[in-house]
């Protein structure tokens, strides 16, 4: 009874668990909402772990070590009956070929998420009706996932995944939920699926490829071309910010790998890095401290 009692009064709860495509961790953290010891959070917890982990989002068979890391941590602010408001932070990385390293390839925040829910729902997605902000929310960053995964393995690889999220973006823009809809700001779910599918930003996804495959996994190699072909990569999206300068696309690729960056360009064999310090530092200027550090 003592131990139960010491478990139920946690402030926030973890489950990990294995999927079929990710190897995902859920986390609440309730504090924010004033009550954060209460059973409902406990059981939401629970249930969005047996979601995003024992939903087959794919068709595809992917093998232990193919499964993605991620984690999802869903910070409360408000909580008054079935009404939950607060923000989802998403990360997720995947094994860089011959090491123990795991590079980051996610790291969103996405804010103002709204939602009811009444505990024990069931929770179910369905591409063709928006039953739940929350649960199209997941699915939303989940396919995100499958899609720059795929991406830095295949040249356009996530194309697939990209368009299945444009489906839930569309099947959700006909709610009240803020996220969806161009008129949402320029951070927004639609806004950053919008440029993942555009052939504006069509760069991306060959930088993503000759940063990850061509780069980092070439690590083991041929560290001096992996360096190259990564500072090739990040020249590409300078293309991108000279069309649409301070794009969320571009800033969340930063916000995911400046301090990969930093680190690969600190140490191993010596590359020309003058054209990426210039690049770096016009595509993502509030990261300069981080760039400063990159010391040869």
């Amino acid at each position: 009874m003592r131990k139960f009692l010491l478990l139920s009064s946690l402030m926030f709860m973890v489950f990990a668990a294995q999927a079929q495509e990710l190897n995902a961790t859920v986390t609440i953290d309730a504090e924010q909402t004033g009550q954060p010891n209460q059973q409902v959070f406990r059981t939401l917890q629970q249930q969005l772990t047996e979601f995003v982990t024992n939903t087959k989002w794919t068709n595809k068979t992917f093998k232990n070590q193919e499964r993605i890391d991620c984690n999802f941590t869903l910070i409360l602010t408000e909580y008054n009956g079935d009404s939950f408001l607060g923000s989802l932070q998403i990360q997720a990385s995947r094994p860089v070929f011959n090491s123990t390293y795991d590079t980051p390839i996610y790291n969103y925040n996405d804010k103002q998420l709204g939602f009811t829910y009444k505990e024990f729902q069931p929770l179910n997605f369905n591409i063709n009706t928006f039953d739940s902000n929350l649960i199209s929310a997941i699915a939303f960053h989940v396919y995100t996932i499958l899609g720059l995964d795929a991406d830095t393995f295949q040249l356009n690889g996530g194309a697939e995944y990209f368009e299945t999220v444009k489906q839930i973006v569309n099947t959700a823009a006909g709610s009240n939920s803020v996220g969806w809809k161009a008129s949402d700001g320029t951070q927004s779910r639609y806004r950053y699926n919008d440029a993942l599918i555009s052939n504006v930003y069509s760069e991306f996804h060959d930088a993503m490829y000759q940063y990850h495959l061509q780069g980092l996994d070439l690590m083991s190699e041929d560290q001096k071309q992996a360096k190259e072909n990564m500072i090739a990569a990040i020249g590409k999206l300078k293309n991108i910010n000279d069309r649409r300068p301070n794009s969320y696309l571009i800033r969340t690729f930063f916000d995911t790998k400046s301090d990969e960056i930093q680190a690969v360009f600190s140490g191993g064999p010596s590359v020309n890095i003058t054209t990426l310090l210039e690049n770096l530092t016009r595509m993502a200027p509030t990261k300069r401290e981080t760039w400063s550090n990159i010391k040869f």
